[in-house]
This record gives C-alpha cells, sequence and structure tokens, in this order.
C-alpha cells in the first residue's frame, strides 16, 4: 500500500503551499489568510518511482471547542490516527507559539511517528530558524521553504525512507472485477453496498483487508463473481444511519489505489461539491475505470433532475469516460444496470491489445490528422504497443514526441478509446523517442547550398534594405 503523509500545523503555516509542491498541482487554495482550508485536500506525490499519498489538513486549534474551527480539528485528528507518517508543519518566522506546543503535546499521544518541519526558512541560518523548535522534542527540525521549494525534495526523500517500503504484490490473475464504492458522508454508500449484496447474498469469505480497516468481500451476482471493497464496514439493512456514517479520506483513497472499478456516489439532491471533484479527481489520477451513481434520484421533478444533470456535466467534465446512473439505492432502482457498467469498465480496463492492431489504429488516426509541426520539423510516430492495464497503457515510439501537444495526446485517446472500444476507463499514452544520430554531428553546408544561402541574404537586403 502507499505511504500515507498527513500536513498538519496550525493555520497559515504553509500546510497548503507544501501540498501543491509535493502533489505538483494547484489543487489546494492558497492565500495568506488563516483557516482557509476547511476541509481536507488530499492528492498523488511522487519522489524518483517512489509514490506516495498525501493529505493536507485544516489548521489545527487545538483549543477550539465549537464551531468550524472545532470541526477542522476532529478531521485533523481522523487523519492522524489513519497516517503512517505526520508532517508537522511550525513557521519559522513567526517561531514556537503555544499553539505549536499544544499540538505537539497531543501528536506524541497519537503513536503515529512524526517529522517537524520549520516552514519559511528561507534566506536564514539553519542554527537560528530551528532553535526554538528543538524543546518540542519531536527530534531535530528539518528547515524548508515550500513556497520556494528549498529542501523539500530531501525532506520527502528522508520522510519515505523512515517508513517501511511498500510490499509489492503480484498482479493477481483474477476473472472478476474489485469494485470500491466511495463518496462523502451521507451519499448512500452504505445503503448501495447493501443493495448490491441483496438479502440472500453469497459471501465466500469476510476478512480485514490490508487497506487498514477496510473489508473485502467476495459475493457472486446474476451469475458473476465480485470483490467489493467496503471502507466502512458491512452493516446490516436497517442498522445504518446515514447522519453519523463516517468518512475517512485515507480509507478511501486505499480503496481506490486497490481496485479495479470505481463506483464513485454522489447526491442527487445535494449539489456537485468541491469534495466530490477532489473524489473524482483522484480516480482520473489513479487511473481507475469509474461508473457514476447519482443517488437518491427518486422523487425529483424534472427541473431539478434537469439541474442536477448539469451541474455535473459543469464539474465533472473530466469524467465525460465514465457512465452515468441516476438510482436509488433504497429502493435498489438502478442498481443492475449500474453492475452491467462496471462490468463493462472492467473489460475496458484490462482489455488486451495487440501489436499489430494499435499500429494500424495509429497509421489511420495519422492520415486523417498529424500532429502539428514544430518549427521546420513534424514529430514522427512509428509504432505503438501496449505497456499496461488497469488503466490501459500504449507507447507510441517515434522521433521528437516531447513535442507532441496536449490537443493532439487527446484525439489520440479518443481514436485509441473509439477502436477499442474503451468504455468507463482512462487510457494514459506515452511517448518515447529514439535518439536521432545526427543530433550532435554539426552539418556542413554543400557549394550548393552555400550559393542558395548567398542568394537568400541578397533577396533579404533588397527587400528590406
Amino acid at each position: 500500500m502507499l505511504p500515507t503523509l498527513v500536513l498538519v500545523g496550525r493555520p497559515n503555516v504553509g500546510k497548503s503551499t507544501l501540498f501543491n509542491r509535493l502533489t505538483r498541482s494547484r489543487d489546494a487554495l492558497v492565500a495568506d489568510l488563516p483557516g482557509l482550508t476547511r476541509d481536507r485536500h488530499y492528492g498523488r506525490g511522487r519522489v524518483g518511482e517512489r509514490p506516495y499519498l498525501v493529505v493536507d489538513t485544516g489548521g489545527l486549534e487545538p483549543v477550539a471547542k465549537e464551531g468550524i474551527m472545532h470541526e477542522m480539528a476532529k478531521q485533523t485528528r481522523q487523519a492522524v490516527d489513519e497516517a503512517d507518517l505526520v508532517l508537522f508543519i511550525v513557521d519559522g518566522r513567526d517561531g514556537l507559539t503555544p499553539q505549536d506546543r499544544i499540538i505537539a503535546t497531543q501528536l506524541r499521544k497519537t503513536g503515529r511517528p512524526v517529522m517537524l518541519l520549520v516552514n519559511k526558512a528561507e534566506g536564514m541560518r539553519r542554527e537560528r530558524v530551528t532553535a526554538d523548535f528543538h524543546e518540542l522534542g519531536l527530534g531535530e527540525p528539518i528547515p524548508i521553504s515550500s513556497a520556494h521549494g528549498d529542501n523539500v525534495a530531501e525532506m520527502i526523500e528522508v520522510a519515505l525512507d523512515e517508513l517501511p517500503a511498500a510490499e509489492v504484490e503480484a498482479e493477481e490473475k483474477s476473472d472478476h472485477p474489485k469494485l470500491a464504492i466511495v463518496g462523502r458522508p451521507n451519499v448512500g454508500k452504505s445503503t448501495l453496498v447493501n443493495a448490491i449484496l441483496g438479502e440472500e447474498r453469497v459471501i465466500a469469505f469476510d476478512q480485514p483487508g490490508t487497506t487498514r480497516d477496510s473489508i473485502y468481500i467476495d459475493f457472486e451476482r446474476a451469475g458473476r463473481q465480485y470483490t467489493i471493497i467496503d471502507t466502512a464496514g458491512i452493516r446490516r439493512r436497517g442498522k445504518i444511519d446515514e447522519a453519523i456514517e463516517k468518512f475517512s479520506v485515507v480509507k478511501t483513497l486505499q480503496a481506490i489505489e486497490d481496485a479495479n472499478v470505481v463506483v464513485l456516489v454522489v447526491d442527487a439532491r445535494d449539489q456537485i461539491t468541491e469534495q466530490d471533484a477532489h473524489l473524482a479527481d483522484f480516480v482520473l489520477q489513479a487511473g481507475r475505470a469509474l461508473v457514476l451513481a447519482v443517488n437518491k434520484w427518486d422523487g425529483l421533478d424534472e427541473y431539478k433532475r434537469d439541474t442536477v444533470k448539469r451541474d455535473i456535466e459543469r464539474k465533472l467534465h473530466f469524467l465525460s469516460f465514465a457512465k452515468h446512473h441516476f438510482i436509488s439505492a433504497l429502493n435498489g432502482t438502478g442498481v443492475d444496470a449500474l453492475l452491467k457498467s462496471v462490468n463493462q469498465a472492467y473489460t475496458a480496463a484490462m482489455t488486451k491489445m495487440p501489436t499489430p492492431q494499435l499500429t494500424r489504429v495509429l497509421e489511420e488516426a495519422l492520415q486523417k490528422q498529424q500532429p502539428p509541426r514544430v518549427g521546420s520539423f513534424r514529430p514522427k510516430m512509428r509504432y505503438a504497443h501496449q505497456g499496461g492495464s488497469n488503466p490501459p497503457l500504449i507507447i507510441i515510439h517515434g522521433s521528437a514526441l516531447d513535442k507532441i501537444p496536449d490537443s493532439y495526446t487527446r484525439y489520440l485517446e479518443k481514436t485509441f478509446c473509439d477502436a477499442f472500444k474503451l468504455q468507463g476507463t482512462p487510457l494514459r499514452i506515452e511517448f518515447k523517442s529514439g535518439k536521432n544520430p545526427f543530433a550532435d554531428k554539426k552539418h556542413v553546408l554543400t557549394e550548393s547550398e552555400k550559393r542558395a544561402a548567398h542568394r537568400a541574404r541578397i533577396r533579404g537586403r533588397r527587400l528590406y534594405g
């Protein structure tokens, strides 16, 4: 499993800026206002070949007893409980504060590994900026600058070195989908899980998974085997209280990583939220096949339904590859059709694409539309082969392929998806350019080329003086 790093600290110490740098994104809002990050943000980072999960929490006001700051503190504590390593961030320019001392005491009580980071240390001597923070008793303080990147890469390498290496297991030879049901609180995830399992379910086993408290359950429906990953634990119908359903970011992210297909559940009676969009984006980052379940569809009038569809189209437009299902988990409406799309998405994610057929589709795409020129040279694509599954990866070989624009990559993605009927899964394309044997050799002009260049210079003088 990917190691999970959780960013903790009082408001306005630079957690979101560090999150953006670690994930190489701008997903977390950044401004010079304390308490801006109210919900947790989460993403994937990578150092070399080592991926990891990172969670950005809201500013921790340890003494808050009510209001939004209290709710933020509760979310932060939950994230800390599930961290492999806590990155405790303090402000080197403010120096040690009473809040920092309280947070340090609370972190020590959790028993989680902690690394102390002194942020905003650019332009300051290490000994001076870290001096006050030794008394927190959390090990050697590490000076960084999340805004400028000073010492950040080195710090992450040290952090990952302190964690046990992730176990890499061989891909299971499985002929049935492993699906994760994910979504924010109270959208009906547990109700949908129970609806999928049914009252007359056939469960082969029920055992704790390796992803902390997630439960892996094998079941059969309509003669087909599935494995469902439930992060909240399977509960009997009637025992579910949606109002107190817990939402664990870390468990959800780990379930997404371990699934073949993700069912993202949203609430038709609410607007699509930032949290919905963040979850959807993470599924896309992980490359997992996806089915969108719009729950609580029953009882909505036509105007409300049209509004929901427009909201989804606007805020989740990047999920155009996924099937959308409008369901009622409580009544079981639409569940069979949803599972049919799960099967299709699984088949697409695990499909095998022969090299001759891939290359033929590539040649047809090039005949219809060549990549744009870069100066006087046009990138050349020679052949394509499959580099992996879940998600399908197509590797294209040629020359000067690092100049291919994103728009042309999207054109190729759509062409391959249409040709191989890849419905429900994202597709990734990787370009590999062969080395130009003449790149390091200086071209020597022939006599005819010299005369032609001379004539061109003379024409230029006559035209432009």
